[in-house]
């Protein structure tokens, strides 16, 4: 974070410097960029104008000298830093016509128009000419990563040419078989006879999010010409269903409440009244008392197993990660025998619940697979660094 706010600061000063400070630091096209905009609003601005008239010197000579040394060297590699050099020229050039011709007192500065046009031309043919040649250098390694670089090399010659030769056919060919596949599978090694839907089901993680640029992941094999370059396993091994268990226990509650009242009476046995003249009450309480018998209805599925991760050429297991889910049916109900009134407001609620019959294996199986497939989708997540 501090790198981060430390490259935005520098940004930020960079962009609020003045022309001057930006001609002074080398930074010859940020200097123009800022004097045009001010001699668009003030074109007699003297200071502005000199400004702008070093940078765009010093700027095209330095391009200039630098495209002119990279001819000399005739390396077929450096046509697309040429290119550049070219664009920046002509960009520049452009930038700088809008403010032309720029007048002060005894001088006129007049830039002479220059067009870059064949040489922009003549740079993208020769660089597309040398990442085609590349490219299909490239494609001769009969390897992934080359396969990878040519693609990028293909797709520079795309920019650049859009209609050279064959280069949609080989940008599709170098991205195909640059690409590496991943089919996932389910194995069931449990007692269990699982059927195709729960495997189905178990598989749909959305497997496409876990997709790169150069990964893709499959859950079914529909081609028999698709060459895997990784396999996942996800092997269930475990499935226990526990016996549907019902536990009892009984309890006692009681409560105090108000059952009338009482006169005060004095020692002659007369109604005693207060300072208002009123008969004075005393409340009368009882004990009210309830036996509740709770009973808890439950079962629960444990799924377990592993994941594989074997790359295939040359075959042999890159990772492997236990994976398990469980999922548990509970139901409280009661029955109370005595005062309802002892009861608490929770306590009543249970009363008014009814055993209900226990869920089947299968559905209580097929809830437990949604807690496992979040587990397989967290694991192909965090182990996608080994599939590449």
């Amino acid at each position: 974070m501090k790198k981060i706010a430390y490259l935005l600061a520098i940004i930020i000063v960079t962009s609020c410097a003045s022309s001057k400070k930006q001609l002074q630091k080398g930074n010859y096209d940020a200097a123009i960029e800022k004097s045009v905009k001010k001699l668009i609003k003030k074109p007699d601005d003297k200071d502005e104008i000199l400004i702008l008239d070093k940078a765009y010197n010093i700027a095209n000579e330095q391009d200039l000298s630098r495209v002119k040394y990279l001819k000399l060297e005739s390396n077929p590699g450096r046509w697309d830093e040429i290119l550049n050099h070219y664009i920046r020229l002509k960009n520049r050039q452009t930038r700088v016509r809008t403010v032309l011709p720029l007048r002060m007192p005894r001088r006129t500065i007049d830039y002479e128009y220059f067009d870059y046009d064949r040489e922009i031309v003549e740079a993208k043919h020769n660089a597309a000419e040398f990442f085609f040649v590349h490219g299909q250098k490239l494609m001769g390694n009969n390897n992934k990563e080359s396969y990878r670089e040519a693609y990028y090399e293909f797709m520079k010659v795309k920019e650049y040419w859009g209609d050279y030769e064959n280069i949609d056919q080989l940008i599709n060919e170098s991205h195909y078989l640059g690409m590496s596949r991943v089919l996932v599978t389910i194995e069931n090694k449990t007692h269990l006879k699982l059927s195709e839907e729960f495997k189905k089901d178990l598989l749909a993680i959305n497997h496409a999010a876990l997709n790169s640029e150069w990964v893709e992941y499959h859950i079914r094999h529909l081609d028999d010409n698709i060459n895997y370059d990784f396999l996942v396993y996800i092997s269930l091994k475990i499935i226990d269903v526990s016996p549907e268990l019902v536990k009892e226990k009984d309890y006692i509650e009681k409560k105090k409440v108000e059952d009338g009242f009482d006169y005060a009476l004095d020692q002659n046995g007369n109604v005693m009244r207060d300072t208002a003249g009123n008969d004075i009450k005393i409340k009368k309480y009882k004990n009210l008392q309830c036996t509740v018998i709770e009973t808890v209805q439950q079962k629960s599925v444990n799924i377990a197993g592993d994941v594989e991760i074997i790359e295939t050429n040359p075959e042999k297991l890159i990772k492997k990660d236990a994976i398990g889910a469980e999922t548990y049916f509970e139901h409280l109900s009661a029955r109370a025998i005595g005062d309802l009134g002892a009861l608490t407001s929770d306590t009543r609620k249970l009363v008014e619940m009814d055993p209900v019959p226990f869920p089947d294996d299968v559905l209580l199986i097929m809830q437990c697979s949604e807690t496992l497939k979040m587990a397989i989708r967290d694991i192909l997540r965090r182990n996608r660094r080994y599939i590449y």
